[in-house]
């Protein structure tokens, strides 16, 4: 591991924030005039008190196939996204395209949430690896100037298929993304509930 990722990791363990929180009771005692002119050394003793009595981080080496199935989703999402410039696809298609990475992103982040639904799990696995890119690859095989110009009066442009079929997908992945974010909120809801009914009464049902 790198010096600065032992920093990171370091700044953000236990043992940082427990010193660092009773070095902030240090600085308040001298603020409150109790800590005398030896304040500094005051402050640097509690923090290494705290950092030496501090529980050492739990160490997780176990990774869930969630974290597994959504990872992989990831890195071939970023992949494509990056094959996605605009010295291949209009503007409007690049963007629409950093849209929907968006939303599948948000979506994926929740890897629990997502892989507890095969449905919505499936429809997130076939955007990335087959109905975005298949979308995408036929539009880049056509030359640009045949993309953009309809066949007929009523007849769409490659184009225009080309960004109908992305607001499509747009509609779908926002359903999927609604129904997870319902499905933390729902958690949210029982938690509370199971709080009111543990907490919500008299100190005596402790």
């Amino acid at each position: 591991m790198a010096t600065s990722d032992r920093v990171l990791a370091y700044l953000g363990s236990l043992k940082n924030i427990t010193g660092s929180a009773l070095a902030l009771g240090g600085l308040a005692l001298h603020f409150l005039g109790l800590a005398g002119s030896l304040w500094p050394v005051v402050v640097a003793g509690l923090y290494g008190v705290g950092a030496l009595l501090a529980p050492p981080d739990r160490v997780r080496l176990t990774i869930s196939h969630a974290e597994v199935e959504t990872r992989a989703l990831r890195a071939d999402l970023d992949a494509l996204v990056a094959k996605v410039t605009t010295t291949r696809f209009p503007e409007d298609v690049v963007a629409k395209v950093g849209d929907l990475a968006g939303i599948l992103r948000e979506v994926l982040a929740r890897a629990e949430a997502l892989t507890s639904a095969p449905d919505h799990l499936h429809v997130v696995s076939q955007a990335v690896r087959d109905y975005l890119p298949t979308s995408l690859e036929a539009y880049a095989n056509l030359p640009r100037s045949y993309a953009l110009t309809r066949r007929g009066a009523r007849e769409r442009s490659a184009h225009e298929e080309l960004m109908a079929q992305l607001g499509l997908l747009e509609s779908g992945l926002s359903a999927v993304a609604e129904a997870v974010y319902q499905g933390d909120e729902q958690a949210l809801r029982d938690q509370g509930r199971f709080l009111r009914d543990r907490f919500g009464g008299s100190s005596l049902d402790l």
